[in-house]
């Protein structure tokens, strides 16, 4: 690389050239002097305000604060990253609490690390090249490649989709019985609207805003006291060995192959790179992006690991092994402020959760179906414009809650079973992203470096491999029901 491309690598990827560049395009344009070549001012029955004396100058604009500049780049990570503390994810960070307690903290650390690299690929993909996942899959592997990518998309974020109405359900019916066949439509009609008829910006809003429910369970888990020693323990000098890796009826596995699928759901690299594409963010403005999917990637799984570690202080120290319903998911709130309290926090927390990804979900799903075949995507136009993709989105997030009107299995076991799902056609798409983003034609000089490709192909075999041995352990029990 050449000191020049050098340079503006560097430049690029230094979050604070970025800030400045964007703070100085923020202030307000100065105004032109009173000399030669200048345009004479015009009349005083023309000014905006009359009252303000011909020779006196009018007050100099008020700048924009910085907070507000950053916050016009932010955004599609802290979103995808915060989508990922789901229902599914809520449900599953629970159990691992309840019944593992502390020892599969480790998991979270080591997948966070494949979330940031992941989600970071995603995002750079988007600002170099202005086009969503599905598009450059399709322009580069042709129709056949594209056809099967879109399907395993399709059963992936089904999956998901429905286990955001399980968790809606279990939100009504932890207050009254049946209440899924009230708050499901309610539900369905509320998430239409919210994307049919507002723009971008104004759901991304409220989704920010939704996420900081989750700061209930870092307070929680604060007030019942961590154990911090045996936190870091357990988070990087874990005893792997001494888990219960061949018991099939542990759990173990399912465990493990849930918290992946959860953390790094297919989903979610679909949505953030159609959104860095409709935010039309370039590579001068990347590096607050690249930050924004980093601290989002952080946050969200620190969030995760004080869902355990409340969990675990609440539930596995007490007993309580097995989370069957949102009512006993609920209790790990309880030291917060009582039962009762309890109960509406978590029941809000879930229902934020829920409702957020219920949105990004079939949205990742509009945007990849519509991308794959060449239509036109993206939220803030009328609906006949974009038949196509508000009709992906319409179809998904009906069909997901009519599968939770007319299912009598568990909520909290349909959830676990979809982030199984997840793990299992991760790689697939896994493989495509990393295959494209190391083509120098499409990336140039923004390809992988080795630290990007050793951890994202690590990631790929991780998830695959552990998702294989599951499914292997399953069929071998199911032949072998009196073996382990």
């Amino acid at each position: 690389m050449t000191n020049h491309h050098a340079n503006r690598y560097n430049q690029v990827n230094n979050p604070w050239t970025v800030i400045v560049r964007i703070y100085r395009m923020s202030l307000p344009a100065p105004r032109e002097s009173r000399g030669a070549g200048t345009t004479p001012p015009p009349p005083e029955s023309l000014r905006p305000d009359a009252s303000t004396p011909p020779n006196e100058p009018n007050p100099a604009p008020r700048r924009r604060p910085l907070w507000l500049v950053l916050l016009s780049v932010l955004g599609p990570g802290v979103i995808a990253a915060a989508a990922g503390n789901d229902a599914g994810g809520i449900a599953t960070y629970s159990q691992a609490g309840a019944k593992f307690g502390l020892s599969l903290l480790w998991s979270i650390a080591v997948v966070t690390v494949g979330l940031i690299v992941v989600q970071e690929m995603c995002a750079r993909m988007g600002a170099v090249t202005g086009k969503g996942l599905a598009a450059l899959i399709r322009e580069n592997f042709g129709v056949k490649v594209t056809f099967f990518a879109m399907i395993v998309l399709l059963i992936a974020n089904f999956a998901t989709t429905v286990s955001e109405f399980a968790g809606i359900a279990a939100v009504g019916e932890l207050f009254i019985p049946h209440a899924r066949y009230y708050v499901i439509p309610a539900a369905i009609v509320l998430v239409w609207l919210l994307v049919s008829r507002g723009s971008y910006q104004k759901v991304e809003r409220i989704l920010l805003i939704a996420s900081l429910i989750f700061v209930t369970y870092i307070i929680t888990a604060l007030k019942i006291g961590v154990p911090w020693k045996a936190v870091g323990i357990n988070t990087f000098a874990p005893h792997l060995a001494n888990l219960p890796w061949h018991d099939s009826k542990s759990g173990l596995l399912l465990m493990v192959v849930s918290l992946i699928g959860t953390t790094i759901a297919p989903y979610m690299q679909f949505y953030q790179q159609s959104a860095v594409r409709d935010k039309g963010i370039q590579m001068r403005d990347y590096a607050l992006t690249k930050w924004d999917t980093i601290v989002g990637c952080i946050l969200s799984n620190i969030v995760a690991a004080f869902i355990i570690v409340a969990c675990y202080g609440t539930l596995y120290l007490h007993g309580q092994r097995n989370i069957g319903s949102a009512q006993d998911a609920a209790l790990a709130l309880v030291p917060l402020a009582g039962t009762f309290v309890a109960y509406g926090l978590f029941a809000f927390g879930l229902l934020n959760a829920s409702l957020m990804a219920a949105v990004i979900v079939p949205l990742s799903t509009a945007y990849a179906v519509t991308e794959s075949l060449g239509w036109e995507s993206g939220m803030g136009r009328r609906i006949r414009e974009l038949p196509l993709f508000y009709g992906t989105y319409g179809v998904l997030i009906l069909a997901s809650g009519l599968v939770i009107l007319f299912s009598n299995s568990s909520l909290i076991g349909i959830i676990i079973q979809a982030q199984v799902v997840n793990c299992a056609l991760l790689p697939i798409e896994l493989v495509l992203m990393l295959t494209l983003i190391n083509r120098r034609r499409i990336m140039g000089k923004y390809r992988n470096t080795l630290w990007d490709n050793i951890v994202g192909w690590a990631t790929t075999v991780i998830a695959g491999g552990l998702a294989l041995y599951y499914f292997l352990q399953q069929i071998w029990s199911a032949i072998h029901p009196g073996r382990v």
